[in-house]
Protein backbone atom coordinates (compact mmCIF):
# COMPACT_ATOMS: atom_id res chain seq x y z
CA UNK A 1 0.00 0.00 0.00
CA UNK A 2 1.62 3.54 -0.50
CA UNK A 3 2.53 5.91 2.40
CA UNK A 4 2.63 9.17 0.87
CA UNK A 5 3.09 7.56 -2.76
CA UNK A 6 5.97 4.96 -1.45
CA UNK A 7 4.80 1.26 -1.17
CA UNK A 8 5.35 -0.42 1.65
CA UNK A 9 4.11 -3.86 3.41
CA UNK A 10 3.65 -4.49 7.00
CA UNK A 11 6.77 -7.16 7.80
CA UNK A 12 9.40 -8.04 5.27
CA UNK A 13 12.62 -9.60 5.57
CA UNK A 14 15.68 -7.44 5.93
CA UNK A 15 18.52 -6.26 3.38
CA UNK A 16 20.82 -8.32 5.73
CA UNK A 17 18.62 -11.59 5.34
CA UNK A 18 19.02 -12.40 9.09
CA UNK A 19 16.53 -9.88 10.69
CA UNK A 20 13.04 -9.28 10.23
CA UNK A 21 11.66 -5.62 9.99
CA UNK A 22 8.09 -4.36 10.78
CA UNK A 23 6.13 -1.44 11.15
CA UNK A 24 6.09 -0.32 14.43
CA UNK A 25 2.39 0.22 14.86
CA UNK A 26 2.67 1.35 18.39
CA UNK A 27 4.00 4.55 17.26
CA UNK A 28 1.54 5.30 15.51
CA UNK A 29 -0.51 8.08 14.62
CA UNK A 30 2.61 10.44 15.20
CA UNK A 31 5.48 8.49 13.86
CA UNK A 32 6.47 5.60 11.23
CA UNK A 33 8.94 3.78 12.61
CA UNK A 34 10.55 0.54 11.32
CA UNK A 35 11.81 -1.62 14.52
CA UNK A 36 13.65 -4.94 13.55
CA UNK A 37 13.23 -8.27 14.67
CA UNK A 38 16.26 -10.47 15.57
CA UNK A 39 15.44 -13.29 17.43
CA UNK A 40 12.39 -15.41 18.36
CA UNK A 41 11.76 -13.29 21.60
CA UNK A 42 11.49 -10.50 19.76
CA UNK A 43 8.87 -11.49 17.47
CA UNK A 44 6.52 -12.64 20.46
CA UNK A 45 7.49 -9.87 22.59
CA UNK A 46 6.19 -7.47 19.11
CA UNK A 47 2.99 -9.68 18.56
CA UNK A 48 1.89 -9.18 22.38
CA UNK A 49 2.98 -5.59 22.86
CA UNK A 50 0.74 -5.08 19.69
CA UNK A 51 3.39 -3.23 17.87
CA UNK A 52 2.21 -5.72 15.01
CA UNK A 53 -2.02 -6.59 15.42
CA UNK A 54 -4.05 -7.86 13.63
CA UNK A 55 -4.97 -11.83 13.10
CA UNK A 56 -3.32 -12.05 9.14
CA UNK A 57 -0.19 -10.31 10.34
CA UNK A 58 0.28 -11.77 13.39
CA UNK A 59 0.28 -15.37 12.00
CA UNK A 60 2.82 -14.08 9.55
CA UNK A 61 5.01 -12.28 12.15
CA UNK A 62 4.87 -15.61 14.29
CA UNK A 63 5.88 -17.53 11.01
CA UNK A 64 8.87 -14.89 11.03
CA UNK A 65 9.57 -16.15 14.58
CA UNK A 66 10.15 -19.76 13.71
CA UNK A 67 12.55 -18.97 11.44
CA UNK A 68 14.53 -16.29 13.67
CA UNK A 69 14.46 -19.18 16.52
CA UNK A 70 15.63 -22.36 13.54
CA UNK A 71 18.37 -19.88 12.55
CA UNK A 72 19.42 -20.09 16.14
CA UNK A 73 19.03 -23.22 17.13
CA UNK A 74 17.49 -25.88 14.72
CA UNK A 75 16.92 -29.04 16.73
CA UNK A 76 13.46 -30.82 17.14
CA UNK A 77 13.28 -29.20 20.45
CA UNK A 78 13.62 -25.82 19.85
CA UNK A 79 11.28 -26.04 17.04
CA UNK A 80 8.56 -27.15 19.36
CA UNK A 81 9.66 -24.32 22.02
CA UNK A 82 9.83 -21.79 19.70
CA UNK A 83 6.04 -22.75 18.58
CA UNK A 84 4.68 -23.03 22.13
CA UNK A 85 6.17 -19.29 23.00
CA UNK A 86 4.45 -18.08 20.19
CA UNK A 87 1.52 -19.59 20.41
CA UNK A 88 1.24 -18.06 24.03
CA UNK A 89 1.41 -14.34 22.64
CA UNK A 90 -2.20 -13.85 21.79
CA UNK A 91 -4.89 -16.14 22.59
CA UNK A 92 -7.72 -15.00 20.12
CA UNK A 93 -6.66 -14.76 17.13
CA UNK A 94 -6.68 -18.34 15.22
CA UNK A 95 -3.97 -17.18 12.25
CA UNK A 96 -1.67 -17.05 15.23
CA UNK A 97 -2.50 -21.12 15.56
CA UNK A 98 -2.72 -21.58 12.10
CA UNK A 99 0.72 -20.38 11.25
CA UNK A 100 2.50 -22.18 13.78
CA UNK A 101 0.80 -25.41 13.47
CA UNK A 102 1.82 -25.23 10.00
CA UNK A 103 5.37 -24.20 10.75
CA UNK A 104 5.31 -26.93 12.76
CA UNK A 105 4.06 -29.49 10.48
CA UNK A 106 6.23 -28.60 7.24
CA UNK A 107 9.79 -28.11 9.52
CA UNK A 108 9.63 -31.10 11.47
CA UNK A 109 10.20 -33.11 8.22
CA UNK A 110 13.25 -30.92 7.02
CA UNK A 111 16.48 -32.41 8.48
CA UNK A 112 17.83 -29.27 11.12
CA UNK A 113 20.68 -28.29 8.67
CA UNK A 114 18.40 -26.99 6.18
CA UNK A 115 15.20 -26.31 8.63
CA UNK A 116 16.49 -22.58 8.81
CA UNK A 117 16.44 -21.86 5.18
CA UNK A 118 13.05 -23.66 5.08
CA UNK A 119 11.47 -21.64 7.78
CA UNK A 120 12.35 -18.31 5.93
CA UNK A 121 11.22 -19.38 3.07
CA UNK A 122 7.66 -20.40 4.44
CA UNK A 123 7.38 -17.04 6.21
CA UNK A 124 8.23 -15.68 3.20
CA UNK A 125 4.97 -17.68 1.37
CA UNK A 126 2.55 -17.37 4.07
CA UNK A 127 3.33 -13.27 3.53
CA UNK A 128 2.61 -13.56 -0.01
CA UNK A 129 -0.28 -16.20 -0.16
CA UNK A 130 -2.19 -13.37 2.33
CA UNK A 131 -1.62 -10.76 0.01
CA UNK A 132 -2.93 -12.78 -3.32
CA UNK A 133 -5.69 -13.53 -0.47
CA UNK A 134 -6.55 -10.21 0.15
CA UNK A 135 -6.55 -9.03 -3.15
CA UNK A 136 -9.44 -11.63 -4.18
CA UNK A 137 -11.03 -10.40 -0.71
CA UNK A 138 -10.82 -6.96 -2.41
CA UNK A 139 -12.41 -7.47 -5.80
CA UNK A 140 -15.47 -9.63 -4.51
CA UNK A 141 -16.07 -6.65 -1.86
CA UNK A 142 -15.37 -3.75 -4.75
CA UNK A 143 -18.22 -5.80 -6.92
CA UNK A 144 -20.51 -5.30 -3.43
CA UNK A 145 -19.45 -1.31 -3.21
CA UNK A 146 -20.20 -0.77 -6.80
CA UNK A 147 -23.51 -2.37 -7.06
CA UNK A 148 -24.40 0.14 -3.97
CA UNK A 149 -22.81 2.91 -6.11
CA UNK A 150 -25.16 2.29 -9.16
CA UNK A 151 -27.74 3.40 -6.84
CA UNK A 152 -27.08 6.46 -6.52
CA UNK A 153 -26.39 9.90 -8.14
CA UNK A 154 -23.67 10.29 -10.11
CA UNK A 155 -20.54 11.35 -7.60
CA UNK A 156 -22.22 10.96 -4.35
CA UNK A 157 -20.10 8.65 -2.09
CA UNK A 158 -20.68 5.63 -0.70
CA UNK A 159 -20.82 5.18 2.84
CA UNK A 160 -19.13 2.32 4.52
CA UNK A 161 -18.48 1.98 8.04
CA UNK A 162 -15.36 0.05 9.65
CA UNK A 163 -14.79 -0.87 13.26
CA UNK A 164 -10.93 -1.04 14.76
CA UNK A 165 -8.18 -1.69 12.05
CA UNK A 166 -8.90 -4.22 9.09
CA UNK A 167 -6.60 -2.30 6.93
CA UNK A 168 -3.46 -3.11 5.54
CA UNK A 169 -2.01 -3.07 8.60
CA UNK A 170 -3.22 -5.38 10.26
CA UNK A 171 -2.26 -7.77 7.34
CA UNK A 172 0.80 -8.08 4.85
CA UNK A 173 -0.69 -5.90 2.50
CA UNK A 174 -4.33 -4.61 1.20
CA UNK A 175 -6.08 -4.80 4.42
CA UNK A 176 -9.14 -7.36 4.72
CA UNK A 177 -12.24 -5.11 5.34
CA UNK A 178 -10.38 -2.75 3.55
CA UNK A 179 -9.33 -4.40 0.20
CA UNK A 180 -12.82 -3.59 -1.53
CA UNK A 181 -12.68 0.19 -0.30
CA UNK A 182 -9.08 0.73 -1.70
CA UNK A 183 -9.80 -1.01 -4.68
CA UNK A 184 -13.29 0.96 -5.40
CA UNK A 185 -11.24 4.38 -4.59
CA UNK A 186 -8.09 3.53 -6.90
CA UNK A 187 -11.02 2.49 -9.64
CA UNK A 188 -12.87 6.06 -9.49
CA UNK A 189 -15.94 4.83 -7.58
CA UNK A 190 -16.94 7.51 -4.79
CA UNK A 191 -16.37 6.32 -1.42
CA UNK A 192 -16.54 7.59 2.13
CA UNK A 193 -15.32 5.71 5.40
CA UNK A 194 -16.97 6.41 8.91
CA UNK A 195 -13.94 5.29 10.99
CA UNK A 196 -15.00 3.62 14.91
CA UNK A 197 -12.29 5.54 16.88
CA UNK A 198 -12.04 1.91 18.62
CA UNK A 199 -11.51 2.43 22.33
CA UNK A 200 -9.52 2.13 24.20
CA UNK A 201 -6.42 1.35 21.66
CA UNK A 202 -7.88 3.39 19.29
CA UNK A 203 -7.14 1.59 16.10
CA UNK A 204 -9.59 3.55 14.14
CA UNK A 205 -8.76 6.71 14.85
CA UNK A 206 -4.62 5.86 15.18
CA UNK A 207 -4.50 2.97 12.74
CA UNK A 208 -7.44 3.36 9.74
CA UNK A 209 -7.44 6.41 10.07
CA UNK A 210 -3.86 7.46 9.19
CA UNK A 211 -3.36 4.83 6.62
CA UNK A 212 -6.81 6.06 4.60
CA UNK A 213 -5.38 9.12 4.95
CA UNK A 214 -2.31 8.29 3.46
CA UNK A 215 -3.52 6.64 0.88
CA UNK A 216 -5.79 9.76 -0.20
CA UNK A 217 -9.37 7.90 0.99
CA UNK A 218 -11.65 10.05 2.07
CA UNK A 219 -13.05 9.26 5.79
CA UNK A 220 -14.61 10.77 8.93
CA UNK A 221 -13.53 9.51 12.55
CA UNK A 222 -16.63 9.00 14.86
CA UNK A 223 -17.04 8.17 18.30
CA UNK A 224 -17.62 4.01 18.98
CA UNK A 225 -21.34 4.64 19.61
CA UNK A 226 -22.44 6.98 16.92
CA UNK A 227 -22.75 4.19 14.32
CA UNK A 228 -26.16 3.64 15.34
CA UNK A 229 -26.81 7.01 15.00
CA UNK A 230 -26.05 7.18 11.65
CA UNK A 231 -27.29 4.13 10.50
CA UNK A 232 -30.95 5.64 11.18
CA UNK A 233 -30.57 8.64 9.70
CA UNK A 234 -29.70 7.28 6.51
CA UNK A 235 -25.85 8.02 6.54
CA UNK A 236 -24.26 4.41 6.15
CA UNK A 237 -25.08 2.28 3.03
CA UNK A 238 -22.90 -0.98 4.47
CA UNK A 239 -20.75 -1.71 7.49
CA UNK A 240 -17.82 -4.14 6.64
CA UNK A 241 -15.21 -5.38 9.33
CA UNK A 242 -12.49 -8.16 9.76
CA UNK A 243 -12.55 -10.87 12.16
CA UNK A 244 -9.67 -12.38 14.20
CA UNK A 245 -11.81 -15.86 14.59
CA UNK A 246 -14.72 -17.28 12.28
CA UNK A 247 -16.40 -20.40 13.36
CA UNK A 248 -17.65 -22.88 10.92
CA UNK A 249 -20.98 -21.88 11.36
CA UNK A 250 -20.30 -18.10 10.64
CA UNK A 251 -19.83 -16.87 13.86
CA UNK A 252 -17.33 -13.51 13.99
CA UNK A 253 -15.08 -12.92 16.59
CA UNK A 254 -13.97 -9.31 15.93
CA UNK A 255 -12.67 -6.50 18.26
CA UNK A 256 -14.90 -5.57 20.85
CA UNK A 257 -17.88 -3.35 19.91
CA UNK A 258 -18.51 -4.78 16.71
CA UNK A 259 -21.75 -7.22 17.89
CA UNK A 260 -23.30 -3.33 18.75
CA UNK A 261 -22.51 -2.44 15.00
CA UNK A 262 -24.38 -5.90 13.82
CA UNK A 263 -27.61 -5.45 16.02
CA UNK A 264 -27.57 -1.44 14.53
CA UNK A 265 -27.37 -2.74 11.24
CA UNK A 266 -30.12 -5.46 11.67
CA UNK A 267 -32.55 -2.97 13.30
CA UNK A 268 -31.55 -0.62 10.43
CA UNK A 269 -31.57 -2.99 7.22
CA UNK A 270 -27.77 -1.95 6.64
CA UNK A 271 -25.62 -4.97 5.12
CA UNK A 272 -23.13 -6.26 7.58
CA UNK A 273 -20.30 -7.92 5.87
CA UNK A 274 -17.39 -9.53 7.38
CA UNK A 275 -14.24 -9.42 5.10
CA UNK A 276 -12.19 -12.61 6.05
CA UNK A 277 -9.06 -15.11 4.54
CA UNK A 278 -9.72 -18.22 4.70
CA UNK A 279 -7.30 -19.15 7.77
CA UNK A 280 -9.68 -17.29 10.01
CA UNK A 281 -12.11 -19.76 9.92
CA UNK A 282 -11.66 -22.17 13.06
CA UNK A 283 -13.55 -25.16 11.46
CA UNK A 284 -13.06 -26.85 14.75
CA UNK A 285 -15.68 -24.35 16.57
CA UNK A 286 -19.07 -24.41 16.29
CA UNK A 287 -20.58 -21.90 18.65
CA UNK A 288 -18.56 -18.55 18.49
CA UNK A 289 -20.02 -17.50 22.31
CA UNK A 290 -19.49 -20.58 24.12
CA UNK A 291 -15.97 -21.51 22.05
CA UNK A 292 -14.13 -18.63 21.29
CA UNK A 293 -11.77 -17.70 24.45
CA UNK A 294 -11.54 -13.63 24.77
CA UNK A 295 -8.48 -12.19 25.54
CA UNK A 296 -9.00 -10.17 28.36
CA UNK A 297 -5.72 -7.35 28.61
CA UNK A 298 -4.79 -5.04 30.95
CA UNK A 299 -7.17 -2.49 32.53
CA UNK A 300 -4.27 0.31 32.39
CA UNK A 301 -5.11 0.32 28.28
CA UNK A 302 -9.03 1.92 29.63
CA UNK A 303 -7.40 3.79 32.69
CA UNK A 304 -5.02 5.82 30.73
CA UNK A 305 -5.34 7.25 27.02
CA UNK A 306 -1.58 8.37 25.50
CA UNK A 307 -1.94 11.44 22.57
CA UNK A 308 -0.04 14.38 21.95
CA UNK A 309 -0.13 17.68 23.88
CA UNK A 310 -0.58 20.91 23.26
CA UNK A 311 2.79 21.20 23.63
CA UNK A 312 3.88 18.69 21.10
CA UNK A 313 5.02 15.99 23.31
CA UNK A 314 3.42 12.17 23.70
CA UNK A 315 1.59 12.19 27.18
CA UNK A 316 -0.01 9.37 29.05
CA UNK A 317 -2.82 10.72 31.07
CA UNK A 318 -5.10 8.71 33.30
CA UNK A 319 -8.81 8.83 32.29
CA UNK A 320 -10.72 6.55 35.07
CA UNK A 321 -11.60 7.58 38.44
CA UNK A 322 -9.19 6.68 41.09
CA UNK A 323 -10.02 3.66 42.86
CA UNK A 324 -12.61 2.17 40.50
CA UNK A 325 -12.19 -1.10 38.98
CA UNK A 326 -11.85 -1.88 35.01
CA UNK A 327 -12.64 -4.38 32.98
CA UNK A 328 -11.17 -4.96 29.46
CA UNK A 329 -12.18 -7.71 27.00
CA UNK A 330 -10.64 -7.28 23.57
CA UNK A 331 -12.96 -9.20 21.48
CA UNK A 332 -16.83 -9.87 20.98
CA UNK A 333 -18.85 -12.11 19.00
CA UNK A 334 -21.70 -11.30 16.76
CA UNK A 335 -23.72 -14.56 15.50
CA UNK A 336 -24.18 -15.71 12.05
CA UNK A 337 -27.38 -14.08 11.86
CA UNK A 338 -26.84 -10.88 12.07
CA UNK A 339 -24.04 -11.33 9.14
CA UNK A 340 -25.04 -10.19 6.06
CA UNK A 341 -22.28 -11.88 4.22
CA UNK A 342 -18.67 -13.24 4.45
CA UNK A 343 -16.60 -12.28 2.04
CA UNK A 344 -13.76 -14.36 1.65
CA UNK A 345 -11.10 -15.08 -1.57
CA UNK A 346 -13.47 -17.44 -2.90
CA UNK A 347 -16.50 -14.84 -2.89
CA UNK A 348 -19.24 -13.93 -0.82
CA UNK A 349 -20.78 -16.40 1.19
CA UNK A 350 -23.99 -16.47 3.49
CA UNK A 351 -22.91 -17.16 7.27
CA UNK A 352 -23.58 -20.84 7.54
CA UNK A 353 -22.45 -23.91 8.22
CA UNK A 354 -23.16 -25.45 4.48
CA UNK A 355 -21.57 -22.33 2.47
CA UNK A 356 -18.67 -22.31 4.24
CA UNK A 357 -18.25 -26.14 4.07
CA UNK A 358 -19.08 -25.58 0.19
CA UNK A 359 -16.10 -22.97 -0.32
CA UNK A 360 -13.14 -24.64 1.57
CA UNK A 361 -14.01 -28.33 1.57
CA UNK A 362 -10.06 -29.24 2.15
CA UNK A 363 -10.12 -26.93 5.19
CA UNK A 364 -13.16 -29.64 6.24
CA UNK A 365 -11.05 -32.48 5.13
CA UNK A 366 -8.00 -31.20 7.66
CA UNK A 367 -10.39 -30.23 10.26
CA UNK A 368 -12.09 -33.75 10.72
Amino acid sequence: MNVDGKKYRTIWLAKDGASVEIIDQTKFPYAFEIAKLHTMEDAAHAIRVMQVRGAPLIGATAAYGVALAMRADSSDEALHAACSALLETRPTAVNLHWALDRARKSLIQVAPAYRAAAAFTLANEICDEDIAINMAIGMHGMELIAAIARTKREGEPVNILTHCNAGWLATVDWGTATAPIYMSHDGGVPVHVWVDETRPRNQGAFLTAWELGHHGVPHTVIVDNAGGHLMQHGQVDMVITGTDRTTATGDVCNKIGTYLKALAAKDTSVPFYVALPSPTIDFSLSDGIREIPIEERSGDEVRHMTGRSRSGAIETIDIVAEGSEVSNPAFDVTPARLVTGLITERGVLKANRQAIAEAFPERVKLSA
